[in-house]
């Protein structure tokens, strides 16, 4: 006997594949969009199909923007010297709630992963020497994630940038290895830039 209706179980299923929800989770969101207004999933599909259509890629940066530009890229008053290197979109946002990074960013779409068909031209590296190239940037601050996919990322940038005479940085230690910046607290994070250290 068929209990749930098939357009219910539909979107569990759904919810079930984003990260971090389980099958109850899935279900108790599906329940709750059921007990409010239609009002209230017209405006979760809308803002759904929104994210898909209106946002881009940074055409400096390759961070997600709903413009051309990120904001970041267009704030005047960032350090335009300096570029923190990092894996993905959140990991920019984690970096920006310390206050500690006055600089510009660059967003690789990922990491090295042979395991997952991830290699460096699935990532947007090509275009960070371009980056450096057309621009006066002096010091570039890596910031992959401390895991085996992130050291072997930072390794691979290293020799790209090396030809390029450009001062390169890692994120200094005291964010836990196999750890993800999006976790890492704010304290943590910040220390890590302040120290961080240039590579040999």
């Amino acid at each position: 006997m068929k209990i749930i209706p098939k357009s219910v179980e539909n979107l569990i299923e759904e919810f079930a594949k984003l990260p971090g929800i389980g099958p109850k989770t899935a279900q108790r969101l599906t329940f709750y969009l059921l007990r409010k207004p239609a009002k209230s999933s017209e405006d979760l599909g809308k803002a759904a199909i929104s994210l898909k259509n209106d946002i881009q890629n940074c055409v400096i940066c390759c961070n997600y923007t709903d413009g051309e530009t990120c904001d970041v890229c267009s704030d005047k008053s960032r350090d335009t010297d300096i570029i923190c290197v990092v894996g993905e979109p959140l990991d920019v946002v984690a970096i920006e709630k310390t206050g500690s990074f006055k600089g510009l960013y660059h967003v690789l779409g990922g990491v090295i992963s042979p395991i997952d068909g991830i290699g460096p031209d699935e990532l947007y590296i090509a275009e960070l020497v371009k980056r450096i190239k057309t621009g006066n940037i002096k010091e570039i601050l890596i910031a992959t994630n401390p895991t085996i996919e992130g050291e072997t990322t930072s390794l691979y940038i290293q020799k790209q940038l090396l030809p390029h005479n450009i001062q390169i940085t890692r994120l200094a230690h005291g964010i836990p290895i196999g750890g993800d910046l999006e976790y890492a607290d704010e304290i943590t994070l910040s220390r890590a830039i302040e120290n961080r250290q240039k590579l040999k």
